[in-house]
């Protein structure tokens, strides 16, 4: 087991986002916008789903690092603090999900 966390992948891209080296690729990112990220995080969970269905865990695993990270990008690019979802995750799992589903306001 790993003691690596997203709160440190959140940490590292904050990082990078901010640097000013031309070989960074959260950097990159962050200069193409919030469209281009989105994008690429729409693409990285089409992946994930691939790998899942296909029944390959090593691919998986890739796959779904590869969307985590874009989404931590995502949310750094929208000025979202990770601190955010999580407490949001942690508000919904106080109760069964299907109570939590019921309880959230119709769009």
């Amino acid at each position: 087991m790993t003691g690596f966390t997203l709160t440190d992948l959140d940490r590292i891209i904050a990082t990078r986002a901010r640097s000013e080296d031309e070989s960074s690729y959260t950097r990159k990112l962050m200069g193409k916008g919030p469209a281009k990220i989105a994008q690429k995080v729409g693409e990285e969970a089409v992946e994930t789903a691939i790998a899942a269905v296909a029944g390959d865990a090593r691919e998986l695993t890739g796959e779904a690092a590869d969307l985590l990270y874009h989404l931590l990008v995502l949310l750094k690019a929208r000025d979202v603090p990770l601190a955010d979802v999580m407490a949001e995750l942690e508000r919904r799992t106080a109760q069964t999900g299907l109570e939590e589903k019921a309880s959230r306001q119709p769009d």
